[in-house]
């Protein structure tokens, strides 16, 4: 049960370093902020089988997709962090290093690239966004940072 309660502990450390790393963005390099209602809209689809969207846009509305949105943000951060917890177990949370939280970071971008990306109608990995390689870029950089979380928040509670 301990180990399940750091792997949330990190997954909410690591969510929240990247919405401050979001925020960086948006005060200091003028990029949009992280819209999670259409990720919340997504979600709420899927309740009844719809996973692909041709446009998450034009999908019927649900009252509280934002809540909803940043709750499932929350979720998948946690659920993150879990896995990894239970991955590397109580070992690594005795001297955590970076690697392990790196190399989930890293695939975890799958998930946005092959699943919630396509779901959302933008593609696989963005590809149909006219600066999809930004955005892959930032999806990178952005899953390095929830990276960094991860390894910052077990130092912290070790």
């Amino acid at each position: 049960m301990e180990l399940l309660l750091k792997g949330v502990a990190i997954g909410i450390g690591a969510t929240v370093l990247m919405d401050l790393w979001a925020i960086v963005l948006w005060k200091g390099f003028r990029q949009s902020r992280p819209n999670w209602a259409p990720v919340g809209r997504w979600f709420w689809h899927l309740k009844n089988g719809t996973v692909f969207h041709d446009d998450i846009g034009k999908a019927s509305p649900y009252a509280n997709e934002l809540a909803l949105g940043w709750i499932s943000h929350y979720a998948v951060g946690i659920l993150y962090g879990v896995i990894l917890a239970l991955f590397v177990g109580d070992a690594w949370f005795a001297a955590p290093t970076f690697l392990p939280a790196w190399i989930l970071g890293i695939v975890t971008v799958g998930a946005g690239w092959f699943l919630l990306q396509p779901g959302l109608g933008i593609g696989v990995a963005a590809s149909k966004l006219p600066n999809a390689n930004t955005v892959r870029i930032l999806n990178l950089v952005a899953h390095t940072v929830f990276a960094l979380g991860l390894y910052g928040t077990a130092l912290l509670i070790r």
